[in-house]
């Protein structure tokens, strides 16, 4: 097939007066490709190639499978597939998914800077898992950006409550490795519990924290989430990088994993707006970080309180974990970590026990029932109604109730 030049070409010269014998000799084609192209002068219409192999092509099935399980992320993908033996680019995955990928729809917001040191921002994800048997349920991940650096700091727990939002920032702060000047939230109720005249009506436990470690607090405009964009992104770059394809024991393992990948993939990447790594720049960043205050001033903070049961347990986050029997009724507070559950009587630990990761365990401590009385104690006797032969009924006259009536002694 000739191209659409020479085609051309053919349709000028026999305009010239040349033969066909002439033009073919001239252009180095056969007579009837000339008469051909004479008979019919428009443009070749070339047919579709026959697809080239590509390094792709066999783990095509896998990366459709991905797609089709919600994994979009082509850097995670990627990732998969080298594990596959996969050693092609990335730019070949990159046009292999451009075509499957759900559209994007963008949006305009305004961007600022911050100085090192003044600001991290803060929010929650919540994320599905599958258990061992097959059910699905969620757990929450804390996400605290530093926003000069954006070094990131990930924890997940199995419950959004005031006590682990405190000891999750205890715990990003000894991460980063000092305190921040300011957080920027949202307006969860963690933080701010309503507005009144305009004013934040603030958690006063939370505000009390924050006062005590010396970060100051500061809020999105309402209905603006995107004020606090850096941490946003944060919290799809760990949906869409860290949880895809992540296979966990338990929730300790979980957040030692999550951990590494901030030190070892969040935070070495270039990232996209400083294009700098957030390593490179913590180093300087922590460099004006405040001091962490000393942690017996916190144990208000990083402890539930607990009633007793009467059979001596106390329900932790729907898990049942035991203390002496004789404190129940009483108040107990409770100190959580991603392994071991401490429950403590005053500056008395009482209990110590490995913490559940499913609801519904139930855990006994040494001696919880000792001061129980192990003998039924004796019933306490109540008044009863006797039955007897007869009852004696006085009789009197009339004349006597008439008396009485008249007020008269009986």
């Amino acid at each position: 097939m000739v191209r659409g030049g020479s085609v051309q070409k053919i349709v000028e010269m026999q305009r010239a007066g040349q033969s066909i014998r002439a033009i073919a000799k001239e252009l180095g084609l056969s007579r009837n490709t000339v008469r051909k192209y004479l008979r019919s002068p428009r443009v070749p219409e070339y047919g579709p190639r026959p697809p080239k192999d590509s390094k792709l092509s066999e783990f095509e099935p896998f990366v459709r499978g991905q797609l089709a399980a919600g994994v979009h992320n082509g850097i995670v993908l990627l990732r998969e597939l080298r594990k596959l033996g996969y050693s092609g680019g990335y730019t070949i995955l990159k046009d292999f998914l451009r075509p499957l990928r759900p559209p994007r729809q963008p949006a305009a917001t305004m961007r600022f800077e911050t100085e090192p040191g003044q600001q991290a921002q803060v929010d929650w994800g919540k994320f599905r898992f599958v258990r061992l048997d097959g059910s699905a349920a969620w757990l929450w991940c804390f996400v605290m950006v530093l926003s000069w650096s954006r070094s990131i700091y990930v924890e997940f727990t199995q419950r959004a409550d005031s006590t682990s939002f405190i000891r999750a920032h205890l715990r990003a702060f000894q991460h980063f490795g000092g305190v921040i000047a300011k957080c920027l939230y949202d307006n969860t109720k963690l933080v701010v519990l309503g507005r009144e005249s305009g004013e934040p009506r603030w958690n006063e436990r939370f505000l009390d924290f924050s006062l005590r470690v010396g970060f100051e607090v500061k809020l999105c405009q309402p209905y603006r989430a995107q004020t606090k964009g850096r941490v946003e992104s944060g919290v799809k770059y760990v949906e869409g990088n860290l949880w895809p394809t992540l296979q966990f024991v338990d929730l300790a393992d979980l957040n030692r994993q999550a951990l590494t990948w901030c030190t070892s993939v969040a935070d070495v990447r270039v990232h996209g707006t400083t294009f700098e790594r957030p390593a490179d720049r913590l180093v300087v960043e922590r460099e004006t970080l405040s001091a962490m205050p000393a942690l017996d001033r916190l144990t208000p903070f990083v402890r539930d309180v607990r009633r007793v049961a009467r059979d001596g347990f106390v329900q932790i986050h729907g898990s049942y974990y035991g203390v002496p029997w004789a404190l129940a009724g009483q108040h107990v507070s409770v100190g959580a970590t991603d392994t071991l559950i401490e429950i403590w009587d005053g500056e008395e630990r009482i209990a110590v026990h490995p913490r559940a990761f499913e609801r519904g365990k139930r855990f006994t401590t040494p001696g919880q029932w000792e001061q129980l009385r192990s003998s039924t104690p004796k019933p306490i006797e109540t008044a009863v109604a006797r039955q007897v032969p007869t009852i004696d009924v006085e009789h009197r006259s009339l004349r006597h109730y008439e008396h009485v009536a008249a007020g008269g002694t009986a």
